[in-house]
C-alpha cells in the first residue's frame, strides 16, 4: 500500500520521474489489459503540446538512428528477393532517409498501384518508426503464408519510410534540427506559405521529390498523441474549426473506416465517431503533408494517430503492433480490393495513353501512368459512377458503372480527334526522345494522304514525258525538208 501511495504522489508531483521509475522496472506494478485498453490506446484526448521528456530512459528499448539504419539494411539482406533499400535524401544533420520497398518485382515499374507509409514525422512520436520496421519484417516472414501479405507483395509496390525526422528523434523533440515542424512545411492551398522551394527543409524537399519520381496511389503517415484516423481537408479558408470536406470526402471516410474498424479499439472512440475525423473539424493546420499529397501528388493520404501516449514504454510496442497490424495490412490491400482500375489505349496504334480519369460530380483528376497508362481510382463502394477518360487530341469516352464492395476493371480505347488540326500531333509523347517514334506517328496518321500525293506526282510525270515526246516529234518534222541529200 505504501509503495502504491509513493508512486501516486510521485506521478502527481513529477510525471517525468514517474515514467522514469516505470522504465527502470518497478517490480510490483504491472499494466493490466483493462488499463492498457482504457489509457494508452483507448483514450481520445489529443496531446497538442510538446512533451518535455529530457530523460535518457525514455528512449530505453527504442532503436537509435544507427540501430534503425542497421535494422533496415538487415531487412534488405533477409528479404532480398522481394525488397530493395534506397534513400530519398538526407536530413539536416545528414542522416539518410531510408526507404524499404516491398514487391515481387522491387525497383521495376509496373502497371500496379503504389502505397507509402511514413513514420516519425514528428521527432517525439517514435512509435511509427518501430511499428513500420516490424510491419516490413512481418510481411517478409509471412509472404506465401498469409493471404494479405501475399496479395500485397504480388499486386502492390509498398514503400516504407520509417523515419522522416531522424534528427528530431535524436534531439527528442517534435521539430527537426532547424526547429521546423515538418508537417507545417508543405505548400498550402489556402495561404501563401512555404511557396519558396529553397526555404523548405531538406526532409520536405525529399518527400516532394519522391512524389515526382513515383506515382503513388495512396499513403498514410503514423503519428502519436491520439487514437483516430484523420482525413482531408486539414484546414479551412477562414481558419475556423469546422468540417471542411474535400471533393473525395466519401472516399476518404471509407479509407479511414477501413483502418479504424480493423483496429483493436480505434472505432470505439468516444470523442471521434467511428474512430475517424475530418482534420479541419478536429483542429485546423496549414502546410500539412496530407493535403499537399492529395492536391499536388494525386495521392490519397491519411494521417493515422495510433497511440495516445506519444512515447510509451518500449515493452508495450509489440502489443501496439498487434493492435495496428490488421489495419495496416487492410489499408494497403484496399488499393487492389476496392476502387476502379484499368488502362487507356489509342485506337489507331494501340499505344498506351497517359490520360486522365474523372468521376462525374467529383472535381478531381486521377492521371494514368506515363509508361503503362494504368490508373487506380479509389472510390467509395455501393455507388453508381460515370467514369470519363480524356486526353487532349483524343475524343473523350465515358461509361456508367455500379461499384460493389470489390474492385472493378474498366479499360478505355480512345479515338484520335481529327476534327481539329494538329491536335493529334501535339499529343505525341515527346518525352521519349526518339525521333523515329515521331516519324512513325506522322506516317501512320497521314498514310492515305501520302499515297494520294504519290499518285498525283506520277500522273504529272507521265503528262510531262508525253509532252516532251510530242515536242521532239514536231522539231524533227520541221527540220526534215531542210536536210540536204547528197
Amino acid at each position: 500500500m505504501k509503495f502504491l501511495l509513493f508512486f501516486l504522489l510521485l506521478s502527481l508531483s513529477s510525471p517525468a520521474l514517474f515514467h522514469l521509475a516505470l522504465a527502470r522496472g518497478a517490480s510490483n506494478i504491472s499494466i493490466s489489459p483493462v488499463d492498457f485498453d482504457s489509457h494508452a490506446y483507448g483514450g481520445s484526448a489529443r496531446v497538442l503540446l510538446e512533451d518535455n521528456k529530457s530523460e535518457g530512459s525514455i528512449m530505453q528499448g527504442y532503436m537509435t538512428n544507427k540501430d534503425l539504419e542497421e535494422a533496415i539494411k538487415a531487412f534488405g539482406k533477409k528479404c532480398s528477393q522481394i525488397s530493395r533499400i534506397y534513400s530519398i535524401g538526407d536530413s539536416v544533420q545528414g542522416f539518410p532517409l531510408w526507404v524499404m520497398e516491398i514487391s515481387d518485382k522491387p525497383g521495376q515499374e509496373e502497371a500496379k498501384p503504389a502505397f507509402k507509409y511514413i513514420g516519425n514525422v514528428h521527432g517525439d512520436e517514435p512509435v511509427g518508426r518501430e511499428l513500420l520496421l516490424q510491419f516490413a519484417n512481418w510481411i517478409c516472414d509471412n509472404y506465401l503464408k498469409d493471404p494479405l501479405a501475399t496479395l500485397i507483395v504480388e499486386n502492390v509496390h509498398l514503400h516504407i519510410l520509417p523515419s522522416m525526422n531522424p534528427d528530431g528523434f535524436s534531439l527528442r523533440r517534435r521539430n527537426n534540427a532547424n526547429n521546423v515542424d515538418l508537417n507545417r512545411d508543405f505548400p498550402d492551398q489556402f495561404f501563401v506559405i512555404n511557396d519558396d522551394e529553397y526555404d523548405r527543409q531538406p526532409e520536405t524537399k525529399a518527400i516532394m521529390k519522391w512524389m515526382r519520381e513515383i506515382h503513388f496511389t495512396a499513403s498514410a503517415s503514423l503519428h502519436g498523441g491520439a487514437l483516430v484516423a484523420n482525413y482531408p481537408w486539414d484546414g479551412t479558408a477562414d481558419k475556423r474549426k469546422d468540417y471542411y470536406a474535400c471533393p473525395d470526402d466519401e472516399t476518404f471516410r471509407f479509407m479511414a473506416s477501413i483502418y479504424s474498424r480493423s483496429h483493436h479499439n480505434m472505432s470505439f472512440s468516444q470523442e471521434f465517431q467511428g474512430g475517424i475525423t475530418n482534420g479541419a473539424a478536429w483542429y485546423p493546420i496549414y502546410g500539412g503533408m496530407q493535403d499537399w499529397n492529395y492536391i499536388h501528388g494525386g495521392c490519397f493520404e491519411l494521417t493515422l494517430e495510433i497511440t495516445d501516449n506519444k512515447w510509451p514504454p518500449a515493452d508495450e510496442l509489440p502489443t501496439i503492433f498487434e493492435y495496428n497490424k490488421l489495419s495496416m495490412l487492410k489499408l494497403v490491400a484496399s488499393l487492389v480490393q476496392t476502387g476502379i482500375h484499368g488502362r487507356i489505349f489509342s485506337s489507331d496504334s494501340g499505344t498506351p495513353l497517359p490520360a486522365t480519369i474523372t468521376l462525374k460530380g467529383i472535381d478531381y483528376l486521377v492521371k494514368a501512368s506515363q509508361k503503362f497508362a494504368d490508373y487506380h481510382r479509389l472510390a467509395a463502394p455501393r455507388q453508381k459512377y460515370e467514369v470519363t477518360a480524356s486526353m487532349p487530341g483524343y475524343k473523350s469516352k465515358d461509361t456508367s458503372i455500379w461499384l460493389e464492395e470489390g474492385a472493378m476493371s474498366v479499360d478505355f480505347v480512345l479515338d484520335p480527334d481529327t476534327t481539329a488540326k494538329g491536335k493529334v500531333i501535339q499529343n505525341c509523347d515527346c518525352n521519349c526522345g526518339n525521333r523515329l517514334d515521331f516519324v512513325g506517328y506522322i506516317w501512320r496518321h497521314y498514310f492515305e494522304a501520302y499515297i494520294f500525293l504519290a499518285v498525283v506526282l506520277v500522273f504529272i510525270c507521265f503528262l510531262f514525258q508525253r509532252r516532251m515526246k510530242s515536242r521532239l516529234s514536231k522539231q524533227r518534222l520541221v527540220a526534215l525538208p531542210k536536210r540536204t541529200v547528197v
